[in-house]
């Protein structure tokens, strides 16, 4: 048993604590809500703990679930700390590559359960589970949190708690079926300024100076928040003795800017520091609005990491920081207008990041696709076929979606599923670079993995990868080779100043001291590509390159595979052919060749699919058919087709086999080729519903345009005298070009009966004395229609 008054002395949540029992008893679920400093992470897994050991009287475990290694290190020390036990007794943590076991108490990240979970669907041995910062909305706590409520339908006895640092929690009571813990925020004031910055949204240089120069001159100790781990070695490279907070320091660097000391300390950190980590002393909080997420670009099928303007959530739970241990000062880098533009919340990471990884947990576990499991958004089907196409390709899945034997194992994994393949095929030789690429890889791949041995950590997690490798595999052990097998699509080749991937992005290599060594490589395998929208700066893609090691051609060509394959394409009417080998998107020779005509025609229709039949010369006969069938298809839809989008083997099939055979497109007459378009039977009504002429009353015919995709037809006024309503094309009101005797327009009308009744009068005043020889008549609903001036009239009456 934890002794809950030591442990939660002076903490907020204490006060509302003793309800927790009494709300597990109606599911065994609940939802806490308590803002950061409340001290929910500290006091809810101790107080759970109790909770199993009174209600059931047994020893099961309580495990503690938090998006990142650092808080979940720093909350099982300061839980054992409070507890006045040893870390690893009764209170303990995982992490990957790093593991203290713990009786009664086990912090772990959200990967390491999900692994657990693969290993041991039940969780033998355990009897509660809290899912902390679940308003954080990371794609593994999502899944954690649908698997976790989904086994306690299976297991009654297993107590789920969902934990927030927001507001926005009725989302997760609902899903849960839960009852709702508030703790109300216990703060200091808080005084918030607003100091903006022009370079901001670019996140320049200029910007991240303005930060530092925000960050001096304060007498408590100052946490800084920055986008990514680039800018927080920027912004400490600006104030020195400055300490830098990011996930992909050492557990021994984390502790350094944790420790409070004796003078003021300025802390520069990621989001790594917004919610269940305490960073001590801090008064005063700078911060940039800007966070760092992952983007899947669809059409490129890529995801990188981007750099967007934070929730305002995630402002909030910043600000925060500054006042957990006294009145504290929020610095914000933008407008209280920027602030009241930013969105309310955080977007999920299931709905833009890439699910290569949740796609194989989801079948490994037994519901592809997440069909039938309780998550708090459903993950977007194409984001889940590109996944699964993936998984497919690397033999993880089969056909139907459900987990292959390689599956299993590369799900059991502690990397990304295209690192576990191409760990298993190379063998433990390949432990150091997937290491690296498992770890937020940066610039020079080769130079980052001489940095990274010898540090404790990598050693560690490289030796584990090792066993986990087992004995067979290919023995490759280049970081380039490795990179590009785990990753065939971001296999890149120097294009001019940029690269293009196999993908087909373009991506620049941007002159960071990281990435020197890979300047000029003319093969790039990139393990990290950043998408960041599209300045000049970044290329034609808006992508960056972060993380690449060199490549030889023949080894790119291994890891992608080449194809040649003929292609054929038709400019202008005319169709060239080119031989062509490629490395996915990647050129890499085009030989002029001569196209069969079966292949033309094809080419020929495929340039119709995509740019319609601009190709060919309509005669004033054909484009009239044509602009009358587009009508009809836009007013009345089936059966009536549209041209520009119809199937061009349904209509221009001999047309398009007469042009691969050698007749230019200008000799073509397209007039037959639409009547082929034309539905039977319904073509039989096709001059009722579009005629070609209007029948004036004055016995001419006029002939009636579609082109704008509506009835016209250019009438002089004197011929329709008596017409008292416009006659209708597929029930659309004929548009009355109406002219003078010179043919000049005088009013356009599809009212006929309101022209006659009002603007006619004014028409027929100023214009019955320049024509003074033609009719203009008071009553135009009984004067005779008549092309012909008022002589002639009388001449033939």
């Amino acid at each position: 048993m934890f002794d809950l008054t030591r442990i939660g002395a002076g903490l907020p949540v204490a006060a509302t604590i003793d309800q927790l029992s009494e709300l597990l008893a109606r599911n065994n679920r609940a939802v806490i809500q308590a803002p950061p400093g409340t001290g929910k992470t500290t006091l809810v897994p101790p107080a759970l703990a109790n909770h199993v050991h009174t209600t059931s009287g047994t020893s099961g475990k309580v495990l503690v679930v938090a998006p990142r290694r650092v808080a979940v290190r720093a909350a099982a020390r300061r839980l054992a700390q409070l507890d006045g036990s040893s870390l690893g007794d009764k209170v303990g943590f995982t992490v990957r590559g790093e593991h203290h076991a713990g009786s009664a108490v086990e912090f772990m990240t959200p990967g390491v359960l999900l692994r657990r979970l693969m290993s041991d669907p039940e969780l033998s041995g355990v009897s509660a589970v809290a899912v902390d910062e679940v308003h954080e909305r990371q794609l593994d706590t999502d899944l954690v949190l649908g698997m976790l409520l989904e086994l306690a339908e299976l297991r009654e006895d297993l107590a789920v708690v969902a934990m927030s640092a927001t507001l926005d929690v009725e989302k997760f009571a609902g899903l849960m079926d839960a009852p709702v813990l508030d703790t109300p925020a216990v703060t200091h004031p808080l005084a918030i300024e607003y100091a903006p910055h022009e370079g901001r949204l670019r996140n320049s240089r200029e910007f991240l100076d303005h930060l530092a120069g925000l960050a001096r001159g304060h007498e408590h100790s100052v946490l800084v928040f920055v986008p990514g781990v680039r800018e927080v070695e920027d912004v400490v490279g600006r104030l020195p003795g400055a300490l830098p907070l990011h996930g992909s320091l050492s557990a021994v660097e984390q502790d350094a800017a944790l420790t409070p000391g004796a003078e003021p300390r300025i802390i520069v950190a990621t989001s790594i520091a917004e919610s269940s980590l305490t960073v001590p002393g801090v008064r005063v909080v700078v911060d940039s609005g800007l966070s760092r997420v992952p983007r899947r670009d669809a059409a490129r099928q890529m995801t990188g990491l981007v750099t967007v303007s934070a929730a305002q959530s995630t402002v909030n739970q910043r600000a925060g920081r500054a006042g957990r241990e006294g009145p504290g000062t929020v610095i914000r880098a933008y407008s209280q207008s920027d602030y009241q533009h930013l969105p309310a919340h955080i977007t999920p990471e299931i709905a833009t990041s890439d699910l290569t990884q949740a796609a194989l947990t989801l079948a490994v576990w037994g519901t592809p696709r997440g069909e039938g499991l309780p998550l708090v958004d459903a993950p977007p089907s194409p984001a889940l076929d590109a996944a699964e196409a993936v998984l497919r390709g690397i033999g993880a899945i089969s056909g139907d979606g459900t987990a292959t034997s390689l599956g299993r194992r590369l799900a059991g994994m502690p990397v990304d599923p295209r690192l576990g393949r191409a760990l298993l095929a190379c063998g433990p030789a390949a432990a150091e670079t997937v290491a690296c690429l498992a770890d937020s890889p940066r610039g020079d791949i080769a130079a980052q993995i001489r940095q990274l041995r010898g540090q404790r950590r990598f050693d560690r997690e490289v030796t584990r990868l090792r066993r986990l490798a087992g004995k067979d595999g290919s023995g490759e052990s280049d970081p380039g080779v490795i990179t590009a097998l785990a990753f065939p699509r971001r296999v890149a080749r120097l294009s001019g100043s940029e690269y293009l991937l196999a993908s087909g992005t373009r991506a620049v290599l941007p002159p960071d001291s990281s990435l020197k060594g890979l300047q000029g490589a003319e093969w790039l395998a990139v393990a990290e590509v950043t998408r960041t929208g599209g300045t000049s700066r970044e290329g034609r893609a808006g992508a960056t390159i972060r993380a690449a090691a060199r490549l030889s051609e023949a080894a790119a060509r291994q890891a992608v595979g080449v194809d040649t394959n003929t292609l054929a394409t038709a400019e202008g009417g005319k169709v060239r052919g080119r031989r062509v080998t490629r490395i996915g998107a990647i050129e890499l020779s085009s030989t002029p060749v001569t196209v069969d005509p079966a292949r033309a025609a094809e080419a020929l229709a495929e340039t119709v699919r995509k740019e319609g039949p601009v190709m060919f010369r309509f005669s004033e006969k054909a484009q009239a058919l044509r602009e009358r069938l587009a009508f009809l298809h836009k007013q009345l839809g089936e059966p009536w087709p549209d041209p520009a989008s119809a199937d061009p083997d349904v209509w221009l099939a001999p047309e398009l086999d007469a042009m691969a055979h050698g007749t230019a497109a200008n000799r073509v007459d397209m007039y037959p080729a639409l009547q082929r378009l034309l539905p039977w039977p319904e073509a039989t009504h096709l001059d009722d519903l579009a005629p070609t002429h209007f029948a004036a009353p004055s016995g001419n015919r006029h002939r009636i345009r579609y082109d704008t995709g509506r009835p016209i037809v250019s009438v002089k006024l004197q011929e329709c005298f008596g017409l008292d309503a416009s006659p209708e094309c597929a029930g659309v009101p004929v548009l009355f070009h109406l002219l003078s005797p010179a043919g000049r327009p005088l009013a356009v009308t599809d009212d006929l009966a309101s022209f006659w009744a009002g603007p006619y009068a004014q028409v027929r005043a100023e214009m019955r004395g320049r024509y003074p020889k033609h009719p203009w008549p008071e009553d135009p609903w009984s004067a005779p229609a008549t092309a012909r001036t008022k002589n002639r009239t009388r001449n033939r009456m």
